[in-house]
């Protein structure tokens, strides 16, 4: 995920499988920042501002289905 245009053009399902995806991969970076074999330490920031991403476009769409 890059963009939030990318993430507008997905569909609610779309959105909570990426949202299910990255929240695997912040566990496991965090689990590996907890254990010493963190590498790429940017990698969480982006990881964490891409689930805020997800999360906004997903609830914009939401509210624009209930109204």
């Amino acid at each position: 995920m890059a963009k939030a245009n990318d993430v507008k053009t997905l569909t609610p399902d779309q959105l909570e499988d990426e949202l299910v995806k990255l929240k695997k991969e912040q566990f496991n970076l965090r689990f590996q920042k907890a254990t010493g074999q963190l590498e790429n330490t940017a990698r969480v920031r982006v990881v964490r501002r891409d689930i805020a991403r997800v999360q906004t476009v997903l609830r914009q769409k939401r509210t624009a289905e209930n109204s």
